[in-house]
């Protein structure tokens, strides 16, 4: 494990961790955000219209966060 944990050091270590990830990882956390919420909802709003307004509605909510958050604390 330690191995692993030195492979990505230093100022390439951004690049690495992207080309280890790749787009699939990105794809794998939103089905996992969709299928919690789907869980999360009660009986009566399980429908795919219902998670769909949860989901943009949630995530819409964190792209203002990182745009306040991008502004605050001066991040590019």
């Amino acid at each position: 494990m330690e191995m692993e944990r030195h492979k990505f050091r230093g100022e390439d270590a951004p690049d690495k961790l992207r080309q280890m990830f790749g787009p699939g990882q990105v794809d794998q956390h939103m089905s996992q955000a969709i299928q919690t919420c789907w869980m999360m909802m009660p009986k009566d709003k399980q429908t795919v219209e219902e998670v769909e307004k949860q989901m943009r509605r949630i995530f819409e909510r964190a792209l203002k966060n990182l745009r306040e958050d991008g502004e605050a604390f001066a991040m590019p």
